[in-house]
């Protein structure tokens, strides 16, 4: 057990370590921890780190699925349904298939192993490539359709990957069976998500507890998720519903209290997970290579460098004909959807970064058939996607940013960004406005003091105050005041805690009016943010 501790102690400070890196170096973290990962596995004496796949599967996945889900705009999604249908679904089965065909023809895979290496590898992780894609600025539509398609392809690949695997020790495969069972589960999952969902939020409206509320947030995920997939489904599609249906009417039930701490709280979590992850991911590195000893370098090298290639092509060979063929053919389609210029396609197309979804498959493949005989090339599959997943997370992920700013998608997602900004300015605005007819409606129909009336129209005038006037100075004038408040309030925390010192207040008094200035510098800094304090 102390073992066991000291390990998760000394991981929390490479992933505190890797992180300080990551931002001088101005590299995704992801990415070096993967390399920091790989770096540790190779260190002789260093204790071999295995990855249950069970973890990933059961404990990882769900928060990370369920967060991503809470996050994401129900409207946007629903608008971008199409393009990431056509990314979650059809792009996976593509690449399973081309996965398929070039494992049998080009390393003799019998055909059903070939569909179980394609469906592990098939679906992207878009956890490094959304991070990177925020921080450069990305056009929103962009970051819509990779968020959208993240939170869907698992449920494809990992529905794929238990047919594959029923087919390879059985040695009988039904395409009537395997659509009829898909369409049910694709079915069953969304209802029961929305079901689960729906629960979620009564069970919180009834609590009226922050900490009970958040501890029954964290449990929805697996409630979502772990019913589902032991009745033989995927759970990945109900997670998303469930999140989904959570972002669209939690915010009408769930208190101001809750949403402040349960912001933080899963900020944490989320990032503590995915770190873990990709160190995680990193740290199989020893136990792959001592499993493929039987290969040598060059068949494992040819084998990976060929199935790389093909999974990276397969992508682009699927997402321009799906962007373009359907407005080619629907002018409806084509009048309410124009075609995006090439560079999005080709965004979209580059982003296949493969994770640890494709690990965890990789090494949930069983042992033995059920003859009893060893799972066909099982120790060649998991070096195969161990080296696809390091090759597009460190390659590719590396040269995101340098194709964002060749495709000039930056600039467009700067231009996007001040239209979403004032949209967001004239929202403020007309919110305050009818604020102010609501007050005046109560100073008439109740007798109210004037020194409440004073305060409450102080309130009102004050927040309409620090909108800018002007878009470009107001923006500017607004950073610097939010400078200047951030240092007003520090030297009022410092006095606070001079008079604590001196005796004149109680831990309570201080505690109390700490609590409000860090809710005002938080306020603050959110208005000073770039882009906005608007967003």
């Amino acid at each position: 057990m102390t073992a066991i501790v000291q390990t998760v102690l000394f991981m929390l400070a490479v992933l505190a370590a890797v992180a300080v890196a990551a931002k001088r170096l101005n590299v995704a973290p992801s990415i070096l921890l993967v390399v920091a990962g790989v770096g540790m596995a190779l260190i002789p004496g260093l204790p071999a780190i295995r990855l249950a796949p069970e973890v990933v599967l059961l404990v990882i996945l769900p928060p990370l699925i369920y967060s991503a889900g809470v996050s994401m705009s129900w409207r946007e999604f629903r608008f971008n349904l199409r393009p990431i249908g056509l990314l979650a679904f059809g792009c996976v089965v593509f690449t399973t298939c081309a996965v398929a065909a070039a494992a049998h023809y080009l390393l003799g895979f019998p055909w059903a192993v070939g569909f179980v290496l394609g469906a592990i590898i098939a679906p992207p992780d878009v956890v490094a490539p959304l991070a990177i894609a925020r921080r450069l600025g990305l056009p929103r539509r962009l970051v819509v359709v990779l968020e959208g398609e993240g939170l869907a392809n698992d449920a494809t690949a990992l529905i794929l990957y238990r047919f594959a695997v029923a087919a390879v020790a059985t040695g009988t495969f039904s395409l009537e069976k395997a659509a009829g069972t898909f369409a049910l589960i694709v079915v069953g999952e969304i209802v029961w998500g929305i079901g689960a969902g729906w629960l979620s939020l009564r069970l919180r409206q009834w609590a009226h507890d922050p900490r009970v509320e958040i501890t029954l947030s964290l449990m929805t995920p697996y409630f979502a998720f772990w019913i589902p997939e032991h009745l033989g489904g995927s759970g990945v599609l109900a997670t998303v519903a469930c999140g989904l249906y959570v972002s669209w009417n939690g915010p009408r039930l769930i208190s101001s209290a809750t949403r402040l701490q349960g912001i933080f709280f899963w900020d944490l979590i989320v990032y503590l997970i995915e770190g873990m992850v990709f160190l995680l991911t990193g740290l199989q590195a020893r136990g792959l290579i001592e499993q493929a000893q039987t290969f040598s370098i060059r068949e494992l090298l040819i084998a990976t460098a060929w199935t790389t290639l093909i999974v990276i092509a397969a992508r682009f060979v699927w997402v321009f004909p799906a962007t373009y063929i359907p407005r080619w053919v629907s002018p409806s389609l084509r009048k309410r959807d124009p075609a995006p210029p090439w560079q999005g396609p080709f965004l979209l197309s580059f982003t296949g970064v493969r994770g640890v979804v494709s690990l965890a498959a990789a090494l949930a493949i069983p042992y033995t058939i059920a003859n009893g005989q060893p799972f066909p090339h099982r120790d060649l599959i998991l070096f195969i996607t161990f080296g696809v997943i390091v090759f597009t997370l460190v390659g590719q992920g590396l040269m995101l940013p340098a194709v964002v700013r060749a495709l000039g998608l930056s600039e467009r997602g700067q231009q996007e960004r001040v239209g979403e900004i004032e949209a967001e300015l004239l929202a403020r605005q007309a919110a305050l406005e009818e604020v102010k007819k609501r007050l005046d409606k109560f100073i008439d129909e109740r007798e109210l003091p004037d020194e409440v009336i004073a305060l409450l129209r102080t309130r009102n005038e004050s927040r309409v105050q620090i909108l800018p006037r002007d878009m470009n100075d107001g923006l500017n004038t607004m950073r610097l005041s939010a400078e200047i408040k951030r240092e007003l309030i520090e030297a009022e925390r410092n006095f606070i805690h001079q008079l604590l010192r001196e005796g004149k207040i109680t831990d309570e008094a201080r505690r109390r009016i700490e609590y409000e200035l860090d809710l005002e510098e938080a306020s603050v800094a959110n208005r000073g943010r770039d882009g906005g304090g608007w967003m």
